[in-house]
């Protein structure tokens, strides 16, 4: 655990409760002859007086397709509060959740999974019973039935009792004892080797080497959910098989890529996205929803489930609206109109209610937002979009540098340097910015953080997966030029041309292997970019999942204000992004730092 205080995030775990019971599909069988039976898995988080809960109702007759419908009454004073992937309503006591709009359907054995938040007083005890459709759930098919066949008045208590018998009992199905949500969910655990991204880095030479490191699963679009086929971007593994394969390596965290907002990415046309600057209705019900009920099945509660929330959005609404150097007509529109704010809000607040669920937003690099003019009213927005999900505490923290290159440290260049009388910060390549390197920067950026209301116990992750830039044009010393500029230039770690410059940069290397709590404030350093993993195309190159072709990826793009109207550096022949891009991931590996 890092030397900072704990958040106080500590859950007192109620039981993980499995409820069975009879179910007819009324609704859509209205014949009594119809085979109909389900069975219902209820859990629950607990603290105070609130709580998370968790169903999964697998439908074990006859399918479903006009709509399914899961009611149950409170046995005590709990109200629901918020749900997610169903539309839950409470009258009294009683409680009817309905399928959302993209899951109408229920095939023989199939699920269906959400959640919610609620309150309680007095006790919390579980539902003696659930029913599907109008038919009570115990985990056999049979005749419709509008109330249980056996009593349940010896098991609605959550006492840890373990009978099997056929009635509509709530007995626990795990520990009783207290639980938390850990304050780092790295420390001590084994992270998720994505077998997908494991085969693509041993087909180049020598990628065995790196091949074990975890690295994050990218949803970049709907149909990365699921899973895709023949897409060039994301592999044949939806997000339930990858927590799956999770599980059977046995791995205690797995870490996934939150990415495909309304509008992403306003000011770049490489990582454009599928959805319209309209589309937040679409992104909730599409995109999060489907999500969330993946992540939030019981039978991953054991797995630390680590969500990077929407890069390269809420900096942009800062740094690249009208009146600033490169701004876009995007960008302004995704500002006024809220999509990116009420988007990230959503999922922080759909995800961030499932008990073993961290979201870290991101939080861009010291290159992008080390200045003061763009330092505090970028956090001021990241608070705006915390408070849109109902809770701060949404929040376990933040990411910068993510698919980025900017050095972890820089020993030879700091803001505080001087050069013949002059501070570095009037160089060409730092100009004026107030950082020099990323550790700097997140350290300093988590203690504004938290100056301006988010939890004390917040912690940072630093992409490292492409900054080490090691290799023969690594400095070893200081320079000892008495000119500001060539000092830099011939001192600093970071050997791109510019700052600004974002897309396959050419000389980069590995950086630092994944690490838990490498250093104050930061909860670990991550590989969130898959190294080998293309940022954008060097060319125009079409394709079905919008994304577009960016000049800066462009290796003979003479550049623009954003980079000082420098040269791009990328490299070339460079497929879209997230597609496997082999000659990177090769100068990657020769230029890795620390070396291989």
């Amino acid at each position: 655990m890092r030397p900072i205080p704990t958040r106080a995030r500590a859950f007192t775990a109620a039981a993980a409760v499995g409820v069975v019971a009879a179910s007819g599909v009324v609704a859509v069988a209205t014949s009594a002859s119809a085979a109909a039976g389900c069975r219902v898995d209820y859990s629950v988080n607990q603290w105070n007086t609130g709580f998370t809960g968790n169903v999964t109702v697998t439908n074990l007759g006859d399918p479903i397709s006009g709509g399914w419908r899961l009611t149950w009454t409170w046995p005590g004073s709990q109200t629901v509060t918020q749900a997610w992937s169903a539309t839950v309503t409470q009258s009294g006591q009683n409680v009817t959740a309905t399928n959302p709009s993209w899951a109408a359907s229920l095939a023989t054995n199939g699920t269906a999974n959400f959640g919610f938040n609620g309150s309680w007083s007095g006790t919390n005890t579980a539902p003696a019973a659930f029913s599907l459709n109008g038919t009570v759930c115990n985990g056999s098919t049979g005749s419709p039935s509008s109330s249980p066949s056996t009593s349940t008045s010896p098991s609605t208590s959550t006492s840890p009792s373990t009978s099997t018998s056929p009635s509509a009992s709530v007995s626990p199905s795990t520990s009783t004892s207290p639980g938390t949500k850990v304050d780092n969910p790295y420390a001590g655990a084994k992270g998720y080797v994505n077998p997908e991204w494991k085969a693509k880095a041993e087909s180049v030479s020598g990628g065995s080497r790196i091949s074990s490191n975890p690295t994050a699963v990218w949803i970049d679009r709907i149909a990365a959910i699921n899973g895709t086929t023949g897409s060039s971007s994301n592999g044949s593994m939806g997000v339930r098989d990858h927590l799956d394969a999770a599980l059977a390596q046995g791995a205690g965290y797995i870490q996934f890529v939150i990415y495909n907002l309304p509008g992403r990415d306003c000011a770049a046309l490489a990582s454009n996205g599928e959805l319209g600057p309209n589309d937040l209705p679409r992104y909730k019900a599409e995109y999060i929803d489907p999500i969330a009920a993946i992540q939030s099945d019981a039978k991953y509660k054991n797995l630390r489930i680590i969500n990077v929330v929407e890069i390269d959005s809420l900096p942009n609404l800062v740094t690249n609206t009208s009146g600033q150097p490169g701004g876009t007509a995007m960008c302004d529109t995704m500002k006024a109109n809220g999509g990116y704010v009420q988007g990230i809000g959503y999922a922080l607040q759909k995800l961030g209610g499932i008990g073993n669920v961290y979201n870290y937003v991101d939080a861009a690099h010291h290159g992008w937002i080390g200045w003061d003019s763009n330092f505090g009213p970028t956090a001021n927005i990241m608070l705006d979009a915390a408070k849109a999900s109902g809770d701060v505490k949404n929040v376990h923290g933040f990411i910068t540098n993510t698919a980025n290159y900017s050095a972890l440290r820089e020993p030879f260049v700091q803001p505080t340097t001087t050069v013949g009388g002059q501070s570095v910060r009037q160089s060409k390549w730092v100009d004026w910015n107030m950082y020099t390197d990323e550790l700097t920067f997140a350290q300093a950026f988590r203690n504004k953080l938290v100056s301006i209301g988010f939890d004390s116990g917040i912690g940072m992750l630093i992409d490292t997966s492409r900054n080490g830039w090691g290799g023969s044009a690594r400095p070893t010393a200081a320079s000892t030029s008495t000119v500001v500029d060539t000092y830099v230039n011939e001192s600093r770690i970071d050997r791109r041309i510019h700052a600004g410059n974002w897309c396959n940069q050419a000389g980069a290397g590995l950086g630092e292997r994944p690490t838990a709590a490498p250093a104050t404030g930061i909860d670990a350093y991550v590989w969130v970019k898959p190294p080998g993993e293309s940022d954008g195309s060097s060319s125009l190159i079409e394709n079905d999942e919008g994304k577009g072709f960016d000049r800066m990826c462009d290796p003979t793009y003479t550049g623009n204000a954003r980079n000082g109207n420098s040269m791009t550096g990328s490299l070339p022949n460079a497929p879209i992004s997230g597609a496997w891009f082999p000659a990177q991931l090769t100068e990657l590996m020769a230029n890795a730092y620390p070396a291989l």
